[in-house]
């Protein structure tokens, strides 16, 4: 299995031996100390947000609404993957792969069906089971098409099915017809009628006569998020929202760099209509088709009110393969400046007239670019001028833009440094105060990956412990840290879809659920203030963590405790000089050991529950139960 780059600073290395050094949990009280009229920083409006790339079925068999897997035929010395040969009845055929015709430049092949007999009752094609299955659900209409032709016109329409695997029933059909001689695509509609909700079917494209028929580019699509055509999975698009994201890092991590040089993610090949786009290796040993290209991913954007964070190629690849800085990386700053103009252009710019062309005449707004992903990995030493060279161009034509560094900049200050965290939940603990004593005259910080790598294929309660401690250091320092996001976001738990393990959010083709860490996500997403009051505690626990921020303008507090322990902790809170109202909120997590889970077949083990606070005033006593993270809301008077 591959295993991910990442990078983790000495000083982080803590040791088992200090682990287990802790002293154990106190029994008095913590008594933390809030004072409403002393602001100790700003919050960054963009703190929390996701970072994304095709990994462990993410987009492809993911988030991308798309069913068919490998619908553009592509094939190995086993034959054409994923799709099967039907021979129903005394019905004989054979299926290949053509090279030397296809329904565009960018899809150069396709699959020919030779079909010697066939009739009605005993039709010949050929069947795709998705990924993993494909999922359908009652009453529900879903999208399909393909590219086809024929030899003669004498093979007839296409019948597109969808059956049940295991009883073979014909859930949804459509008939196909007017198929000619020249390329083109060909639409259907595939109603269910009142099913019981399943993934275990499959598509199947036949013909009642002999002849010879070529496809590509087979799609089907359920209903997407917001109704966008190529759009994407509702549950995981709620999901998501559900975090109260403000940015997305798009394409994301090694997706962006690929293996090689020739691999790298080439976003004017992700543009336009599908059947111009070829896909492209994912880093991760399977194909991206690149569906989801880089306009949907601004749209992803649009539909979640998040802020942009577009990562530019920046010359390096996975292998430490890396172009020179000067003449032969100019192409690629070019390609980054036609990047930026794509988005953000008009459409009196080049393009801006093709973003608009392709569907969005409204640019985009962008505020941060990051120069590469990881390029800490490249032992040539070259990123330092590589991203200068970068800056020097971006600069010139997008001064306002904040230009993120991947690996420490020794010429210059860059705007913002990417830092990535995987680690255990213990040393998480041991360091969440580890951006406390930052240098604030260096570079703004961007924790651009980090996770509590703890529980498979999600992280359990242990995991969302740590990731909690973590955030209330993210909350208290967010004047140095503008943004921070968790990864991996998504994983498809399917056999041999993952690649990484320990991923925020689970799913098979038909249902999906959140880890507790999704959920630590959703509450320290959903309740954060604008700044940062001053605060203390005395008496804690060394496993006891907490963090206070303010909404001025709803003039409301949330306080954040994690007490990580098996013992309960008392902790009386004191906001000296406060009128509060005597109802507020609370929002716990528990877990009843650090190995309780969310699991796909139960989704709901371990959630945030909602009970009210009653009698508040400026001091009040509370008890944080054993492996808890908890949320108050209290509203000032």
């Amino acid at each position: 299995m591959r295993t991910k780059r990442f990078a983790i600073p000495l000083a982080l290395a803590f040791s088992f031996f200090a682990a287990m050094l802790l002293p154990a949990q106190t029994a008095g009280p913590a008594v933390l100390t809030i004072h409403p009229d002393q602001t100790a920083s700003k919050v960054s409006p963009t703190l929390y947000g996701l970072m994304t790339e095709e990994i462990n079925h993410s987009y492809d068999g993911g988030l991308y609404a798309e069913l068919i897997r490998n619908g553009t035929f592509r094939a190995d010395w086993s034959g054409v993957n994923d799709w099967i040969l039907v021979e129903d009845g005394a019905s004989s055929a054979k299926i290949s792969l053509d090279r030397h015709t296809g329904p565009s430049q960018a899809l150069p092949h396709s699959l020919r069906i030779d079909v010697t007999q066939a009739t009605a009752s005993s039709p010949a094609g050929v069947l795709n089971g998705g990924y993993w299955g494909i999922p359908l659900r009652p009453n529900i209409t879903y999208q399909g098409s393909f590219y086809a032709k024929e030899d003669s016109g004498d093979t007839g329409p296409v019948t597109a099915s969808l059956v049940a695997d295991q009883s073979g029933k014909v859930l949804a059909s459509a008939v196909v017809s007017g198929i000619g001689t020249d390329w083109k695509q060909y639409k259907f509609a595939l109603k269910t009628a009142a099913i019981a909700p399943s993934l275990q079917n499959h598509l199947v494209l036949t013909v009642a006569h002999p002849g010879s028929l070529w496809l590509n580019l087979v799609s089907l699509f359920p209903p997407t998020y917001h109704d966008r055509a190529n759009g994407n999975r509702i549950d995981l698009m709620e999901k998501l929202a559900a975090m109260h994201p403000q940015f997305l890092r798009f394409p994301g991590g090694n997706y962006l760099e690929g293996d090689h040089l020739a691999d790298w993610y080439d976003w004017k090949k992700t543009i336009g209509p599908r059947v111009d786009r070829p896909g492209h290796p994912s880093p991760w040993r399977y194909w991206s088709t690149d569906g989801l290209g880089l306009l949907e991913f601004f749209e992803w954007c649009e539909d979640l009110h998040m802020q942009p964070v577009l990562a530019v190629y920046a010359g390096y690849s996975l292998m430490h393969e890396h172009i020179d800085p000067g003449p032969a990386l100019d192409p690629y700053v070019q390609s980054g400046l036609e990047e930026i103009e794509y988005a953000t252009g008009g459409s009196d710019t080049k393009w801006g007239a093709q973003r608009a062309a392709d569907g969005h005449p409204q640019p985009f707004h962008i505020t941060y670019v990051e120069i590469g992903n990881e390029d800490w990995f490249d032992t040539s030493g070259s990123y330092d001028a590589r991203y200068a060279q970068f800056y020097k161009a971006i600069k010139a034509k997008y001064p306002d833009l904040q230009l993120i560094a991947t690996a420490p900049i020794k010429s210059m200050t860059p705007d913002v440094l990417d830092e990535h965290y995987y680690l255990r939940a213990t040393d998480f603990f041991h360091d969440a105060t580890h951006y406390d004593k930052t240098d604030r005259n260096g570079p703004k910080i961007f924790v651009g990956e980090w996770a509590t790598r703890e529980g498979t294929p999600t992280p359990n309660m242990g995991a969302a412990l740590g990731d909690a401690a973590w955030m209330t250091g993210l909350e208290r320092n967010s004047d140095i840290i503008v943004m921070a996001s968790y990864a991996p976001l998504l994983v498809n738990i399917s056999p041999n879809a993952m690649q990484w393990d320990t991923d925020l959010i689970g799913y098979d083709a038909l249902r999906s659920y959140g880890s507790p860490s999704y959920y630590a996500q959703v509450m320290f997403g959903s309740y954060v203030g604008d700044q940062t009051p001053a605060s203390s505690v005395e008496g804690a626990g060394p496993r006891f963590f907490y963090s206070v921020t303010e909404d001025s303008a709803k003039k409301r507090f949330y306080v954040k405790l994690v007490n990580a322990t098996s013992d309960p902790q008392a902790v009386d809170i004191n906001l000296p000089g406060a009128s509060l109202a005597p109802e507020g909120k609370l929002i716990t997590l528990t877990g009843h050991n650090p190995e309780a889970t969310n699991t796909i077949d139960q989704p709901t083990a371990v959630v945030p529950v909602e009970s009210g606070l009653h009698g508040v005033s400026s001091s009040l006593h509370h008890r944080v139960p054993a492996y808890t993270i908890e949320v108050m809301e209290l509203d000032v008077r």
